[in-house]
C-alpha cells in the first residue's frame, strides 16, 4: 500500500477541491497542507526534504492513498520513484490568476505566521517549525523570497508545470484545470462519476474571510 495518486500542481490551483474529490472517489486519505496540523511530527521530514536530505516516503505517507498541494508537490519526482505505479495529476490554471490568488491568500498568511513566530517567544515550537517549513519548502525554496516580483514567480510556476508535462509519460499524467468537473478525473482514474457536484472550496474570498476572522 502506498500513494496511488501524486499531485504535482502548486497550491492555489484547486488542490483542496481535488483532495475532497479524490477522497469522494475512494482515495482516502489524501494528503494536503491542511493535514499538517494533524500530523505535526511530519514537519521535520518536510524540512529534511527542503534541505535535500533523504526522506522515507513510504513511512511519511503511511495511511494515505494520494497527496496533493504543498508541501508534497515539490517532490513529485522522488515520490514517483518511491511509488512507480502511481498516477500524476497536474492541477494548473491561468498564470496571472494563479499569482493573484497566491499573493492575496497563502503568501500573506505565511508572512503573518512568520511574524507571529518571531515576535512571540511563547509560541509553541510546533507552530514555529511549521512556519519555518513553509518558507523553506515554498517561499524561499522555490521563489527565493521574491514574491513581489510577479514575472519571476510566474516563470517558476510555468517551468514547474512544463517539467511535469515533459517528464511524465502521457499515459500516467492528467493535466487538470479548475472547472473541468468529474469527467476527466474519473476517466483518468477509471472511477464511476459521483452523483454529487464536484467540490468547489477555498476560493480567494473564502480564504480571506478566514484570515480576517482569525
Amino acid at each position: 500500500m502506498g500513494l496511488e495518486i501524486i499531485g504535482a500542481g502548486f497550491g492555489r490551483t484547486g488542490t483542496l477541491s481535488l483532495k475532497f474529490a479524490l477522497e469522494e472517489l475512494g482515495f482516502n486519505k489524501c494528503y494536503h497542507m491542511m493535514e499538517i496540523p494533524k500530523v505535526s511530527h511530519h514537519i521535520s521530514s518536510w524540512r529534511k526534504a527542503a534541505a535535500g536530505e533523504n526522506v522515507d516516503w513510504h513511512l511519511l505517507f503511511q495511511g494515505y492513498k494520494a497527496a496533493v498541494d504543498w508541501p508534497s508537490c515539490n517532490y513529485w519526482r522522488e515520490q514517483l520513484r518511491a511509488f512507480p505505479e502511481a498516477k500524476i495529476i497536474l492541477t494548473k490554471r491561468d498564470a496571472d490568476d494563479w499569482y493573484e490568488s497566491v499573493i492575496n491568500t497563502i503568501w500573506p498568511a505565511s508572512v503573518k505566521g512568520r511574524e507571529l513566530a518571531r515576535s512571540n517567544e511563547n509560541l509553541d515550537k510546533v507552530a514555529q517549525d511549521r512556519s519555518s517549513m513553509v518558507f523553506e519548502v515554498i517561499w524561499d525554496g522555490i521563489f527565493d523570497d521574491r514574491m513581489s516580483e510577479k514575472d519571476f514567480v510566474i516563470d517558476k510556476y510555468e517551468k514547474h508545470n512544463q517539467s511535469v508535462i515533459d517528464e511524465v509519460p502521457s499515459s500516467k499524467l492528467l493535466v487538470y484545470e479548475p472547472g473541468e468537473g468529474w469527467e476527466p478525473l474519473c476517466q483518468f482514474l477509471g472511477c464511476s462519476q459521483p452523483s454529487i457536484d464536484y467540490p468547489n472550496v477555498n476560493s480567494t474570498e473564502e480564504f480571506s474571510s478566514r484570515m480576517k476572522s482569525s
